[in-house]
This record gives structure tokens, sequence and C-alpha cells, in this order.
């Protein structure tokens, strides 16, 4: 056990990971040495920042917990602590079951921590963050909370509403970060095309990214979360325009038929779906979608699901993840529907549409053959340089794997690569001469 150590462990998005970087910048700030996500940590304090998403998440954190628990009755911890999206929504179930934590809070009282543990928040390190990723890339958070009110999600109970940061302080933090070398920003929220709107009932969402675009430093900005209805259409001309934005969109469509978007209470219809795919297409020649859909929701029809799987035939979406609806506790759909799709057939329909998504997947990371990218390196692995293009975000996208050669390449800078081949999963290069 090492004294005046704090191992930090992050479960879920990279909306809890900012989290854990605000609160690690107070912690060393005070004295405190910080070890984030360790194998194998040592601290004599822990702090556990929780997800409550769905409920694979939610074990997964319990379980988390359960294992610090053993580690403080065994000695070698002496005081656990726990935040984040679980206890926010279960803070008082968890206190009565897992009574051997020292103290729960929730997703905004986090930092009280600090005076609990006998410190004072630092003024000076407000709004900073010791860096968890790689020194060249950050992930920026523009906002907490959704208004969407979508009928399976569970983010609105445990967040709230939706809330902008003032533009200035975002815009200022991304200064301060491209001066200090990172330059790559994931720009995350649970909504960001809402941006703004609980300001002044504007969208703001295409001005902050255009402004951000022009800082000094910022060479790639790669945007997350978006939502179908009532996309601002304008960000689309600031994608194609500034060199800086990532020709990348992450948003979530969740399904295409009518019926399950009526009853997920999505808002957007089937035609308006397709209309906004071709928009984006149009407006963003080159265009990398990513996109999240859902099998399994009550009421889901075999019709509903060869709607879907005929529509990402035709959409051809270059990112796709996928997931089995579960009920979640408090949600509508919980309250007002069976869940009545058999749990072996949620998963047949699942693994039916991840392997359409991967023949598709492949014969687009197959067309890059021959192309030369900008890519950015972020690790070496073995034999392998790994990067990235600006159609690849950390951690859920293929990657660039370069030999390594006589010539040595540096960290967390771009160079252009030649692609060679291509598997179902990552790219192949060579680096073109400079």
């Amino acid at each position: 056990m090492k004294k005046n150590q704090i191992d930090i462990i992050t479960m879920g998005c990279s909306k809890n990971l900012v989290d854990s970087e605000l609160l690690m910048k107070q912690f060393e700030a005070n004295g405190y040495d910080c070890v984030h996500d360790s194998e194998a940590p040592e601290g004599e304090i822990a702090v556990i920042n929780t997800c409550g998403f769905i409920e694979t998440a939610k074990e997964e954190s319990i379980n988390t917990i359960l294992e610090f628990v053993n580690r403080k009755e065994n000695g070698q911890l002496r005081q656990l602590y726990v935040m984040g999206c679980l206890s926010q929504r279960y803070k008082e179930e968890l206190e009565k079951e897992i009574p051997e934590v020292d103290k729960f809070y929730g997703k905004f009282n986090f930092k009280q921590l600090i005076s609990d543990l006998g410190k004072a928040e630092i003024p000076s390190c407000d709004g900073r963050r010791h860096l968890t990723t790689p020194p060249h890339y950050a992930y920026i958070k523009i906002a907490e909370g959704c208004d969407r009110h979508c009928a399976y999600c569970a983010i609105p109970l445990i967040t709230g509403k939706h809330r902008s940061r003032k533009m200035d302080d975002i815009l200022q933090e991304v200064a301060e970060l491209a001066a200090n070398g990172v330059k790559e920003f994931q720009i995350i929220e649970q909504e960001l095309t809402y941006y703004g709107i609980d300001l002044d009932g504007k969208h703001h969402i295409t001005e902050l990214i255009s402004r951000m675009a022009d800082i000094p430093g910022v060479e790639w900005i790669r945007l997350h979360y978006a939502y179908p209805n009532q996309f601002p259409l304008d960000l689309l001309d600031v994608i194609r325009e500034k060199p800086q934005v990532c020709k990348y969109l992450d948003v979530a469509l969740q399904h295409v038929s009518d019926n399950m978007l009526s009853r997920m209470r999505r808002h957007v219809t089937k035609q308006e779906t397709m209309d906004f795919i071709r928009a984006l297409r149009e407006k963003v020649p080159g265009l990398h979608i990513r996109t999240t859909l859902m099998v399994g929701f009550p009421g889901e029809t075999e019709e509903d699901f060869n709607e879907l799987m005929e529509f990402v035939r035709w959409a051809r979406f270059e990112r796709m993840g996928a997931f089995a609806y579960s009920h979640e506790e408090g949600t509508y759909s919980e309250q007002h529907y069976e869940d009545d799709v058999p749990e072996d057939l949620k998963q047949e329909r699942l693994d039916k549409l991840m392997a359409l998504q991967q023949e598709i997947a492949a014969e687009i990371e197959a067309e890059k053959i021959g192309q030369t990218l900008k890519v950015i390196i972020d690790r070496k692995e073995g034999d392998y340089y790994i990067g990235r293009s600006e159609f690849c975000s950390p951690d859920v996208d293929p990657e660039v794997l370069i030999k390594v050669d006589i010539k040595p390449l540096v960290i967390g800078n771009f160079y252009d690569v030649n692609i060679t081949s291509a598997d179902e999963f990552d790219l192949y290069g060579d680096v073109v001469n400079e």
C-alpha cells in the first residue's frame, strides 16, 4: 500500500474520463500521487468512477467496487470512494448494500471528496485536467445532460436536463491544451447538436466548432454523439470547409422502421432519416459516419428487423456498433412495454446485423488501398507503429499499422501513409518519403 497514492478507476464513457481527469488535477495540486486504471493498484485510497447506462455496465461497476472492498478488507486499501453515474442514480441502495465504501458521490458533487479528505479545491486548477490519454489528443466535454427522453434511455434520469458549458470556457480550454501540445480534440456530450439551445434557444455548435478550428495548434477536431432530428445542417459546411474538422460524424440512429422509431420516441421518421443520410453524403464528400443501432426493442417484428438490415445495406456506414435491447429501470419503455423479444432472437438478430456490417466495413476499408492518408501515431506495439487517420476515433475505430523500419517515427506526429493492404479491422501502410 503506497502512502499518499490515489488509484482512480474510470468505468464507462469518455465523459466519465473527463470527470476523473478534473479530479486528478485537484488531487495532485493537493500533494497526492494519482494513478489511473492501474492493472495492479497499490494506493492507500481508491476512487471508482462508475457507469450506470445499461445493465452490463452496472454489473461491471458493481463487480469492480466489490473487488476493491475485498482489497480493503484484506488491508491492502485504507479508504474507498465511489462516484459517477451508478452512484448518482442508486446512492441510497448502494450505501445499504455496500457499507464498506467510505462514501458515495454522484455525477456532479464529486469534488466534495477533496474537502472530505481534509484538503481544499485549488482555484488555479479549476477546469484543468490531468490528461490520461496520450499527450497528443484529448476529450472535450461541451455539455452535460439530455432533453431528448428516448423511451429506452436512462441518461436523462442520471444526468438531468441538458446544460451547455460557456463557449468562451470551452475555447479557452482548447487553446490551453493546444499550447501544451494537444493536436487532436474529440468533442463529446450526450447530444452535441443541442449545444447552446439551453443558453438562448439557438444552436451554437456550428459557431463553436468553427471558432475552435481557428485556434493555433488545433489540427484535428472530431464530433461525437449527434442526433438526427433537428440537426443543424450548417455544421456540415464547417466539416466540409475547415481542414481541421475531421470528415467524421458520430450520430446514433438506433433504428429505421417507423414502427420502431415511434415506439422508441425518437421523433424522427424513416424518410427523414434517409433524407438526413443523403444530405450528409452530398454536403460532405468522403464523410465517415459512425452510428449505433439497436435490435430487440419491445414490439420489434421480423419486418422491422428486415427493414433495418436493408437500411444498413443502403446506407453503407463506415463505422457501426449495435446492441440488444434490455429494460432499464425507470425508462419509458420499462414502464410501458413488455420486453417481448426473446433473448435468443435478440442475439440472432444482433449477429446477423453485425455480420452484414463487417462485410460492408471490410469493403470500404479495402477501397483505401493505394490512397495516401494523413495519420497520427498513437503508440508502438511490437513490430508496428499504430496510428489513425481522420476517419478513426481512438479505441473504437480501425487503426493504421506501419511496420517498424530503419527510420523511427515520433509518437504524436502526423505522417503521410500509403495504404498497402487492409483486413476486417485495420489498415496497413508505409510512410511516404518526405
